[in-house]
C-alpha cells in the first residue's frame, strides 16, 4: 500500500496541482464544482451505523456486535456466522480529502466536513474505470469531493462509505500542512485561519463551541424576558468605560466620532424609554495593547435589568456561565494551562477591601499605610487621589492572585462614577468584577440613576487619573435622559472572548477570535 502525503506547511507551490487541474478539465469536468443536493452531514451519516446489518446468504439479517471492544476480531466473527456480507444504508457525502492511500486497485480516502470525518473505499470494480482513474490521477489532499455509496464496515471494523459514484467539487491549488503535524506557527495560524480550521485538530470544534456559548447566552436572556437590541457603533462621546478610543471622522457632518468602547449609555437610555430588560451582544473597540488577554476589538455582552441590583447580576452571571457550559458538554471543571478551573456554583464573593488586606497586608481604609506600601512598589503617589493609588496597587498586587471564580464586590465609590453607592456607606459602590485566573471576566453595578449626582460625577476628574482611564466623561444627553426617570437597575458587562477562552481551555484570546488584529505581513 502506498500513501499520498504532502509535507510543506502551507505551501503555495502549485505546479503539480495545476497539471491535475488541467487533466480534470480535459475530462470535461468542472474543477470548481456544481450544486450538490441531498448530501448528508458526515456526523449524521456516522449516526446511521446502527442501521448496518450482516446479511447471510439465506437472507437472514444479523445485528452487529460492538466492534470497538478491545481485542475483538471482526473477521472471525463473520466467519463464525457463516457466509454473508455487511450491508447498510445508501448515503451521499461531501468533504475535504484529508488522507489518500492507494493499494493496487483500491483507494482509501478520508474526507472531512464540519461535523466529522469518514473513510471512503474506492474500488475500480465498484466505481468504474473513469471514476477510479479520476481518483487515482487527479485527487490531491485538500480537494473537495462528493460520494454516493453504501455505509458499511471494512473487515477491520472501520466505518466506511463504499463508493459507487464520485463527484469532483473543488480543486485545492495550495498544498495543505503536513499530515500529523499541521500548522504550528501561532501567527501563521491566526493569519490563515482558513487553514487552521480545515486542518488543525480541535480548531473547528473550538470555534463551533464559541457559537454554542454565544447562542446559549442569548437563549438564557430571552427565556428570562430580556430584549436584544443593536446600538450605534459610532459615538459622539467615548463613554461608558475607561479606555482609549479609536477616532474617526464623518465627512458629510464634519464631526469627530469614536468607535464605541462600551454599550452601556445607550442601553440605559432604552430603560428610560421603558424597555425594562435589555441586552446587546456586539463588538467594542479599544485602542490599546495586544496580548494573550487583549485584542483591540472584542465581543461584549451588556445586560440591564430594571428593578434589579448588582446581586441580581451576580445570579444572572452564574446562570449564563452554567448554561454556556451545558451548551458545550456540561463539564464544570475545565483544564486551563496548568490549572483546573472549577465553575461549580455558587462562586465565592469577597469584598475589595478584604482582598486588598489579604494580599498586601495593609488595611484598605488606612490611606497613609496604603500610600507607603504603594511607594515601596514604585507607584507614584504625589498629587494623586488615595483611591486611585489604592486601585493601582489592587490591580498590580491582587488581581493576578485571584484564581476564582470569585466575585470581587464593593469597590471604592470614587472610581465608579456610573454606580450607585451603598446606602449605609456612600464611600463604597455597589459594584462587582468577576475574576478567574487573574482575568476580569465581568463587571457589574447597581446602576446610578440620580441625574444630579451623575452630572456631578461626570464633572469630577480624580487627581492623578488620566482622562483615558476615567469613566467620568460628560454626556449631556445621557444626563437629560436620566432626568426623565430611569428605574433602579442592575447592569452587567461580560467579556465574551475571555469567557470562551476559559470555557474551551484556550490560553490566548487569539485562539477564540476568528480573525484577530495582526500587523501587516
Amino acid at each position: 500500500m502506498t500513501e499520498t502525503t504532502e509535507n510543506t506547511a502551507t505551501g503555495d507551490a502549485e505546479g503539480p496541482r495545476r497539471e491535475k487541474l488541467q487533466r480534470i478539465i480535459e475530462r470535461g469536468i468542472d474543477p470548481w464544482g456544481h450544486r450538490f443536493d441531498d448530501r448528508m452531514m458526515i456526523g449524521d451519516i456516522a449516526a446511521r451505523a446502527s442501521e448496518i446489518k450482516y446479511r447471510l446468504e439465506t437472507g437472514e439479517e444479523l445485528e452487529l456486535p460492538d466492534l470497538h471492544v478491545e481485542g475483538f476480531d471482526f473477521r472471525q466473527w463473520k466467519a463464525d456466522q457463516g457466509k454473508g456480507s455487511v450491508t447498510g444504508p445508501q448515503v451521499r457525502a461531501a468533504g475535504r480529502i484529508m488522507l489518500n492511500r492507494t493499494a493496487g486497485k483500491l483507494i482509501f480516502i478520508d474526507i472531512k466536513d464540519w461535523t466529522g470525518s469518514i473513510q471512503l473505499f474506492i474500488g475500480k470494480k465498484q466505481v468504474g474505470e473513469d471514476d477510479f482513474s479520476l481518483a487515482k490521477e487527479c485527487f490531491d489532499l485538500g480537494d473537495l469531493i462528493g460520494v454516493d455509496g453504501q455505509l458499511a464496515y471494512t473487515n477491520t471494523g472501520e466505518l466506511t462509505i463504499f463508493a459507487e459514484r464520485l463527484h469532483f467539487l473543488t480543486k485545492s491549488l495550495n498544498t495543505p500542512p503536513a499530515k500529523h503535524i499541521g500548522m504550528t506557527d501561532p501567527e501563521l495560524i491566526q493569519r490563515r485561519r482558513y487553514v487552521d480550521l480545515a486542518y488543525n485538530e480541535g480548531a473547528m470544534e473550538r470555534f463551533l463551541n464559541r457559537t454554542k456559548i454565544v447562542d446559549s447566552m442569548r437563549r438564557t436572556l430571552r427565556d428570562d424576558g430580556f430584549c436584544e437590541v443593536e446600538g450605534p457603533t459610532l459615538h459622539g462621546i467615548a463613554g461608558g468605560a475607561a479606555a482609549r478610543p479609536f477616532i474617526t471622522n464623518h465627512n458629510a457632518l464634519g464631526i469627530e466620532l469614536f468607535l464605541r468602547i462600551a454599550l452601556e449609555l445607550h442601553l440605559k437610555r432604552l430603560m428610560v424609554g421603558g424597555i425594562e430588560r435589555v441586552f446587546e451582544l456586539g463588538r467594542v473597540y479599544r485602542n490599546e495593547g495586544i496580548s494573550p488577554r487583549h485584542n483591540p476589538e472584542f465581543t461584549m455582552l451588556e445586560v440591564y435589568q430594571a428593578y434589579g441590583d448588582y446581586e441580581s447580576m451576580m445570579d444572572l452571571t452564574e446562570q449564563l456561565i452554567q448554561d454556556g457550559l451545558d451548551a458545550i458538554g456540561g463539564a464544570r471543571q475545565i483544564e486551563w494551562g496548568d490549572a483546573t478551573i472549577d465553575f461549580s456554583p455558587p462562586f465565592a464573593r469577597r469584598t475589595y477591601d478584604d482582598l486588598f488586606a489579604e494580599h498586601t497586608g495593609v488595611a484598605a481604609t488606612d490611606t497613609a499605610a496604603v500610600a507607603e506600601y504603594a511607594k515601596s512598589l514604585g507607584v507614584e503617589t504625589a498629587g494623586r487621589h488615595p483611591d486611585v493609588i489604592k486601585n493601582e496597587v489592587f490591580e498590580g498586587r491582587v488581581e493576578d492572585q485571584l484564581t476564582g471564580p470569585v466575585f470581587v464586590i464593593d469597590y471604592p465609590a470614587s472610581i465608579c462614577p456610573l454606580t450607585k453607592r451603598k446606602r449605609d456607606n456612600p464611600a463604597v459602590a455597589e459594584r462587582f468584577e468577576l475574576f478567574i485566573q487573574g482575568m476580569e471576566l465581568a463587571n457589574a453595578y447597581t446602576e446610578l440613576n440620580d441625574p444630579d449626582l451623575q452630572e456631578e460625577l461626570f464633572r469630577t476628574q480624580l487627581d492623578g487619573l488620566s482622562e483615558e482611564d476615567s469613566m467620568a466623561k460628560m454626556d449631556h444627553d445621557f444626563v437629560r435622559a436620566l432626568r426623565h426617570g430611569m428605574p433602579p437597575a442592575g447592569g452587567l458587562g461580560v467579556g465574551v472572548d475571555r469567557l470562551v477562552m476559559l470555557m474551551t481551555g484556550s490560553t490566548s484570546i487569539r485562539d477564540v477570535i476568528l480573525f484577530p488584529l495582526l500587523r501587516p505581513e
